[in-house]
């Protein structure tokens, strides 16, 4: 059952000696947040509540029935609202929080930055806050085995030229509404462990894919719209290039990074698998091809049309992650060949959900031109 800001009894399910570890994580109901709680539900011991808004882009049918675990619900609450995230964690008694709860499409920020930067700069703030209080008060032992687990994306380190790929120590250097938004979280929650002592770990992802990911995303709309046989939108000439990760590789890095990454340390996840747009929007077609031998839009690549460039978009994205390869032991298990297959066979496989999204959520309407803009 969803918590109610002010509802919650004080207090409620406080950790013993010997008691299950639980773990907050924000936006759980979102496409990597329940990636990572069907994850962490299936191979850990860890009791999970998942701190989530419920917004367009939530997908609870990607939790269905995860409940039955014994070892999980959802407190429906927003990450802004300081005395609902206070009373959650004095009820709950977390032994860590994965913060992955954020407004993330580049598009809606070009057309309207103010939600990115409440909920994606505020809203830390307020959980970095509220972390902070809860941990002080904890006991010696659990204060030190506190975690506070950021995740962030690539995106904070701007473009790169043909070669080279983000390190860790790379500048960083945003270009849009929700990059800026996320590299200032990212240096927020810097700052809240080298100020307050705040014991946090920092991961910045590669673009994801996969499984219940909202039709907004580039792979689920090309999937959607060719199925569909409505024209697929490239932007500019196409040759943007990405470094796409699977979901679920993503995830294993997640836990990997709470179980085992260093109090202070950022690490970088990606699935080594760049691609320029444009190819990735052919093979998608090609697979489609193939896979729906009878549609009548055959072949999906006559499809495609190249739309006005993105405002501002990032040339290329490439990600050097040897460092969690070192120290933790993680590495991707997919390849960008099998990944685009399995989800493509996935979101055929799923229509109807996909479906009911574009018919009561999202239109696949073109966003992100500015001609919207609007201002605090």
């Amino acid at each position: 059952m969803p918590v109610e800001a002010g509802r919650i009894e004080d207090g409620r399910r406080q950790m013993g000696e010997g008691s299950p570890r639980k773990l907050i994580v924000t936006g759980g109901a979102g496409f990597i947040g329940s990636a990572y709680i069907r994850k962490v539900i299936a191979e850990t011991d860890w009791q999970v509540v998942n701190l989530d808004k419920l917004t367009y882009a939530a997908s609870p049918e990607a939790l269905a029935g995860i409940e039955k675990s014994g070892r999980y619900r959802l407190a429906m609450l927003d990450i802004c609202d300081r005395s609902g995230v206070d009373a959650l964690l004095a009820a709950e008694r977390p032994d860590a929080i994965v913060h992955l709860a954020a407004e993330t499409h580049v598009d809606r920020s070009i057309d309207g930055a103010a939600g990115f930067i409440e909920t994606n700069i505020a809203g830390t703030f307020t959980l970095l806050e509220a972390a902070r209080r809860y941990r002080d008060g904890l006991p010696t032992d659990r204060r030190d085995a506190f975690r506070f687990h950021h995740v962030s994306t690539d995106e904070v380190f701007g473009s790169l030229g043909e070669s080279g790929a983000f390190s860790e120590t790379s500048p960083y250097a945003p270009n849009s509404p929700y990059s800026a938004s996320k590299a200032a979280s990212d240096h927020l929650v810097r700052a809240w462990h080298h100020t307050y002592g705040l014991p946090v770990v920092t991961s910045n992802c590669s673009n994801n894919y996969g499984p219940y990911q909202f039709p907004e995303k580039l792979i689920p709309l090309t999937i959607a719209r060719a199925a569909q046989g409505q024209t697929l939108p490239v932007y500019g000439d196409g040759r943007n290039v990405r470094d796409w990760l699977h979901v679920e590789d993503h995830v294993e890095a997640l836990l990997a990074v709470l179980e085992k990454g260093r109090v202070g340390e950022t690490y970088n996840i990606g699935g080594n698998a760049e691609s320029p747009n444009l190819d990735l929007v052919t093979t998608i077609c090609a697979l489609l091809d193939r896979l729906l031998p009878e549609a009548p839009h055959r072949p999906h690549a006559d499809l495609i049309r190249f739309v006005p460039d993105r405002p501002g978009h990032d040339r290329r994205y490439a990600m050097d992650a040897a460092k969690i390869a070192r120290e933790l032991g993680w590495r991707p298990r997919h390849t960008l060949t099998s990944g685009l297959e399995e989800t493509v066979r996935w979101y055929l496989d799923h229509r109807a959900w996909w479906e009911a999204i574009l018919d009561h959520k999202y239109d696949t309407a073109r966003l992100g031109l500015g001609a919207k803009a609007k201002t605090a």
